[in-house]
C-alpha cells in the first residue's frame, strides 16, 4: 500500500511539472488590447494592491488583481454602478477611485475581504 501511494504521488508531481513546462503562453488573436493602465490602491488594512486593467477593441475589460499571493485575471461583468470584475468566487468592484474585494464563499451578506481601497496614482 505504501509503495502504491509513493508511485501515485510521484506520477502526479511529474505530470504537473511536465504540464507546466510544455504549456504554451495564452494568446487570443481575436482579443486586441486597446489600452492598459496600472493603478496602485491603498486599502483600509494598510495593504497596497497593484492592479492592471486592460480594455480591448471589442469592448471587453480585464483586471489583473493580486488575491492571496496569486495574480488572478478578472473579467468585467454587468454592474449597476462602477466597474465589476469576476474571477471564480472573487469580485473586484471599483467605483471611481475606490475599490473592494469580495469572496462569494464568505456568504451573500459578508463584508469585503479587502475594503476601502483608494487609488494612490491615476
Amino acid at each position: 500500500m505504501k509503495k502504491w501511494l509513493v508511485a501515485v504521488s510521484t506520477a502526479a508531481v511529474l505530470a504537473a511539472l511536465c504540464g507546466n513546462a510544455w504549456a504554451a503562453p495564452l494568446a487570443l488573436a481575436e482579443t486586441r488590447t486597446k489600452n492598459r493602465q496600472t493603478h496602485k490602491y491603498t486599502c483600509a488594512t494598510g495593504k497596497i494592491l497593484q492592479v492592471t486593467y486592460w480594455n480591448t477593441a471589442n469592448g471587453q475589460s480585464f483586471a489583473l488583481v493580486p488575491v492571496k499571493g496569486q495574480q488572478l485575471l478578472f473579467v468585467n461583468t454587468l454592474s449597476a454602478s462602477g466597474a465589476k470584475y469576476q474571477a471564480g468566487s472573487y469580485t473586484w468592484w471599483t467605483k471611481g477611485p475606490r475599490a473592494d474585494l469580495y469572496d462569494a464563499m464568505d456568504g451573500e451578506n459578508a463584508p469585503p475581504m479587502i475594503s476601502d481601497c483608494i487609488t494612490i496614482n491615476r
